[in-house]
């Protein structure tokens, strides 16, 4: 007799205690609201954000999207150094590099066997450079996760919308994941088809995109070599995109979808993207791609156009403050290294992180709440400040609200609420609201719809010692681990 995923989740339920307390008690933990995260997007998840680096013979040809018809020998930078992106990446706060090892023309950063559309043809360290390798390497080197970007459509082949395509783009995959692992993330967008150079015919093809590249079979084998990268595109099923390259995650934003109908590159789905489904059947949260510059590959008539820091900020409010994770594009220009306006920009736009939450006002402060599960001590309401992200308060089943109320040591000035959800038990809160008790009494100061893994509220700064949180409606019974106040 087969056993439901469900019925062993609640028959191991004891094994989602918060940490430190005994499997023994007498109250057992709220069951999981379906689907929740596995082991890998949670990692994900704590990530909050990573880096996109675009960088290809569009640098140098001054293109956004390339033709595939670009020589080889026009990629030339002349001081590489991948350690200088990587070292920025890693003092301005993110944990993941993706490269974009093969964009829309074909041409790869690493020596190929499989095309002579390849940085082994170019001037780059005399046909022996690597940049996919240089970029891994430096990865390692700094503390940061490693992913690549393949393009799925291909304007250099010949054979791009025959089967035979499909066997070349699945063996430079191999080549990834068997020499340049192991990879976190495996990024692929929905441009699938249109004109362009194809080993000479000069013509505009389309593709089913929804059957053409047998994604299902592509992505078992890439998980044969490498089982627990991340996938993303439109469908995930790791993580999905946005709907949008503003930065904007939906003010709504369910981590949950269902996949069945979707594919990537399927029209008039950016709306489904940007807020995900209450009732989605799978886990595939938001990631937020956006780029520092107007375009995503470097252009020099874009050195005065870099996002400043206060834009940054705001999009990282937009994007890891609504539960999803922060995907930055930052290319390298014509000598191979990350601008200094674009250096600049992540240094202040770090300075305004580490001002604005560098002290959290509700760390171990007092904190009451209009109940919690069964009176007992592993769901108490101090769970939300006591700063352990692997414990929560939580209500008892037959209680879908909640009201929580924080003190804070001393009147402060408070601009920022983060409030978190335990979800490794799934999604919960629906509604919520946020008070501050002024000298004419309690005032709402925001209100908002989910929470997920963060919810950053940004707000008037106003002068309080205490704030309530109202959890004014929730799929099941609520489960926040975690107040912060700034």
């Amino acid at each position: 007799m087969r056993t439901s995923f469900k019925h062993c989740l609640l028959r191991f339920s004891w094994l989602l205690l918060p940490a430190g307390v005994l499997a023994q008690s007498n109250v057992k933990p709220p069951a999981p609201v379906l689907p929740v995260p596995t082991p890998q997007q949670l990692a994900w998840h704590k990530m909050e954000m990573n880096a996109f680096v675009h960088f290809t013979t569009n640098t140098f040809t001054d293109l956004e999207w390339g033709y595939g018809d670009e020589q080889p020998g026009i990629f030339n930078p002349t001081q590489t150094d991948a350690g200088q992106w990587a070292r920025t990446l890693k003092e301005t706060g993110f944990k993941t590099m993706i490269l974009t090892c093969k964009h829309h023309d074909g041409f790869c950063l690493w020596p190929s066997q499989y095309t002579e559309h390849s940085i082994k043809n170019s001037p780059y360290k005399k046909g022996k450079g690597d940049i996919v390798r240089e970029a891994r390497d430096a990865c390692k080197k700094y503390g940061l996760q490693f992913g690549v970007y393949l393009s799925p459509w291909d304007r250099n082949r010949a054979d791009y919308g025959q089967a035979s395509y499909l066997t070349y783009y699945r063996n430079q995959l191999k080549e990834l994941f068997t020499k340049y692992g192991p990879v976190f993330e495996m990024w692929f967008d929905g441009a699938n088809g249109g004109d362009g150079y194809y080993g000479g015919a000069r013509e505009k093809r389309q593709i089913n995109g929804a059957t053409y590249y047998d994604w299902p079979t592509t992505l078992n084998m890439v998980r044969s070599m490498a089982p627990n990268v991340i996938f993303f595109s439109d469908a995930g099923p790791g993580v999905r995109w946005v709907g949008n390259e503003r930065g904007v995650a939906g003010a709504t934003n369910w981590n949950t979808i269902s996949t069945d109908t979707l594919y990537a590159g399927k029209p008039n789905i950016e709306k489904l993207l940007n807020t995900g489904s209450p009732d989605g059947k799978q886990w595939v949260p938001a990631e937020v791609d956006v780029s520092i510059r107007p375009g995503w590959f470097y252009h020099a008539k874009e050195d005065s156009l870099v996002k400043t820091p206060e834009k940054l900020f705001e999009i990282y409010l937009t994007s890891v403050g609504r539960g999803s994770t922060l995907l930055l594009n930052i290319p390298p220009d014509r000598r191979g290294l990350f601008h200094e306006n674009d250096v600049k920009a992540l240094r202040g736009f770090a300075g305004l992180l580490k001002k604005a939450f560098g002290k959290n006002l509700a760390f171990k402060a007092a904190v009451q709440a209009d109940s919690y599960r069964g009176k007992e001590a592993a769901y108490a309401v101090s769970n939300i400040t006591d700063g352990n992200p692997d414990s929560y308060w939580a209500t008892d089943d037959d209680k879908t609200t909640g009201q929580l109320e924080v003190t804070l040591p001393a009147p402060s000035s408070v601009q920022y609420i983060v409030l978190q959800e335990y979800i490794q038990l799934g999604q919960r809160v629906q509604s919520f609201t946020v008070e501050a008790l002024l000298k004419d009494g309690w005032k709402q100061i925001a209100a908002g719809t989910t929470i997920g893994y963060k919810r950053i509220l940004k707000v008037s700064p106003i002068q309080t010692a205490k704030l309530r949180v109202n959890i004014t409606g929730a799929k099941a019974c609520p489960v926040i681990s975690n107040l912060e106040i700034y």
